[in-house]
């Protein structure tokens, strides 16, 4: 056997073994990380840093991500995921991040329903209340509606095979075979007031869907045609639930009563969450 320094030996191999993930000593330092981040003004840069060095295969791609995320691109677009209820939802570009105030109206959504319910989202983005719905209750009759396209393909992926995802405006694509037979029934619709939008962060304003944020002069357009289309679609004993800003309950609240239906509010103040519950 040759001595360990015999010329003639094998060389170790170069990099990881096959399987094993890339060590991260060939990454840029992640105190730069933080420091770039935390000058492009984001808040949580320390946090942010260890999410782009975990999902960088190698320092050319670290260097892609951190400059998506420092040109504005939201995180969870960077990372292609974002993080609701536990779960990691998948994304692509363009499509509206699910925001942790809404793991509230998910929350409340699994509360309410039960084995072999039916359940309907709409606008249901990428589809995390769904996944989150599903998660507690496998069995669900789910259908979910989406009208921006690349949220329905999104959807559409993120649920295959568990749920139906249907392409139109609320409750136009909806089977008749659901008609006064839905259990739950789940929106997370635009509600942000036309002339806020401005004021929204530039990775929202810029990067999501005006479709997925904008509901008209009061922040209620899409709400009130969510209210007045559920009697028809809600079971005997089904419940609404909506999310809303807390400033919109007496408006939305009357619209609910208008309909013939009894709102109850949840707040999570955590999370700066409100939920209209309607029942008939």
């Amino acid at each position: 056997m040759p001595p360990a320094d015999d010329p003639l030996e094998d060389p170790p191999p170069a990099g990881p073994l096959p399987g094993e993930p890339p060590p991260r000593e060939g990454l840029l330092d992640e105190g730069l990380l933080v420091e770039r981040l935390r000058a492009a003004g984001c808040v949580f840069a320390e946090d942010e840093a260890a999410l782009l060095l975990e999902a960088a295969a190698d320092p050319g791609e670290l260097a892609e991500l951190l400059d998506r995320r420092v040109g504005g691109l939201p995180l969870e677009q960077v990372l292609g995921w974002a993080g609701f209820c536990g779960l990691r939802v998948p994304l692509r570009p363009g499509v509206f991040v699910p925001r942790r105030r809404t793991e509230l109206l998910a929350r409340e959504a699994v509360a309410l329903s039960a084995p072999g319910s039916t359940a309907v989202e709409l606008c249901c983005g990428s589809g995390a209340v769904s996944l989150i719905l599903l998660a507690a209750r496998p069995d669900l009759d789910l259908v979910a509606t989406e009208l921006e396209p690349a949220a329905v393909a999104c959807a559409v992926e993120n649920l295959r095979g568990r749920a139906v995802v249907l392409a139109g405006d609320l409750y136009e694509p909806l089977p008749a075979r659901l008609r006064a037979r839905v259990d739950v029934l789940v929106a997370n619709a635009p509600y942000v007031p036309t002339p806020a939008i401005a004021l929204m962060p530039t990775e929202a304003r810029d990067h999501e869907p005006a479709v997925a944020l904008d509901g008209g002069p009061d922040g209620l357009d899409v709400l009130r045609r969510v209210v007045a289309g559920a009697p028809d679609w809600l079971a005997p004993s089904g419940a609404l639930l909506v999310e809303c800003g807390e400033a919109q309950l007496d408006a939305l609240g009357a619209a609910v009563v208008a309909v013939g239906l009894r709102p109850e509010v949840r707040r999570d103040e955590e999370l700066a969450a409100t939920v209209v519950v309607a029942r008939r």
